[in-house]
């Protein structure tokens, strides 16, 4: 199956994996077709909140949304209460048999308008900030392009977002062009209270609908 932009394999939503041998739709004009949201996640305890970001952003009119998540990101979601498509590392591999075959994190490059990570755990933070690309999501990032938004929500323990190397892989992300969504001050899982917590899913929304308004993706309905 050969690897065209802006075209994604047809996937079945809420399927944990891909159908290697799934057909590729052809993809709509521009003025008709969805925004494509594609949202990372990552193996931070606010994973949990994944469900329902996917379920208010498909409440904005006029997108699409897919999501890219890592292996330790499943440990706080069950892929039945996502519905859209989800993609993980396996997916990659088990596309790409031959050269004519796709390459899934180019291709969700291509797809996506705007990339969402959310949340951005201390591991990947480190990751992306160094350019570091082992696995689907930061494959995705480290492919990113960088006239398109890439937005991302920080979220760790207290201790961890004031160790000084955060402040400084923070600034990378920026100086990349990326946009931060503040991490918020609350009682956090771990018992620890202070920064470090995900923004709120309605403060991660609303920046979206910002960003893609700023940017004429769609009209505000």
């Amino acid at each position: 199956m050969e690897s065209r932009p802006g075209r994604l394999p047809e996937l079945k939503a809420t399927r944990p994996h891909v159908d290697p041998g799934a057909s590729c739709p052809a993809t709509a004009p521009s003025v008709e077709r969805k925004l494509h949201v594609l949202v990372g996640v990552t193996g931070s305890v606010a994973a949990l909140k994944l469900p329902l970001l996917v379920s208010r952003l498909l409440d904005i009119p006029g997108l699409e949304v897919a999501v890219v998540t890592t292996e330790r990101a499943k440990h706080f979601y069950s892929p039945q209460d996502v519905p859209v498509t989800l993609y993980s590392d396996a997916d990659e591999w088990e596309m790409w048999k031959h050269r004519s075959d796709p390459v899934l994190h180019i291709d969700l490059r291509r797809w996506a308008d705007l990339l969402l990570v959310a949340p951005l755990d201390a591991n990947t933070l480190g990751k992306v900030a160094s350019g570091i690309c082992d696995n689907l999501l930061t494959c995705v990032i480290r492919a990113w392009d960088l006239s398109k938004p890439l937005l991302f929500c920080p979220a760790m323990n207290t201790a961890m977002w004031e160790h000084p190397v955060t402040a400084q892989q923070v600034g990378q992300l920026q100086a990349f062009g990326y946009i931060e969504i503040p991490c918020v001050a609350k009682k956090l899982v771990c018992g620890d209270q202070g920064l470090g917590a995900m923004a709120e899913v309605d403060t991660i929304v609303n920046k979206v609908r910002e960003v893609l308004l700023q940017r004429g993706g769609f009209q505000q309905s």
